[in-house]
């Protein structure tokens, strides 16, 4: 299978980076709760917010 990435590109393709971003708000959508998180659920959405700002910054610099 060809590589579909010229080796002078750098980073991920924009629409991969699109993707990324909506697979981690759908992450971030599918287990919010109203009766609040536990300790490890807290950090874990918190890992997810922080990978889906910068994913975000990213596209940003991309657009």
């Amino acid at each position: 299978m060809p590589n579909p990435v010229p080796a002078a590109a750098r980073g991920l393709p924009f629409a991969r980076l699109l993707e990324i971003h909506d697979c981690l708000t759908l992450a971030l959508d599918a287990t919010e709760r109203l009766d609040g998180y536990s300790q490890s659920e807290r950090e874990a959405r918190s890992y997810m917010r922080t990978a889906q700002r910068r994913v975000g910054r990213l596209l940003e610099v991309r657009a």
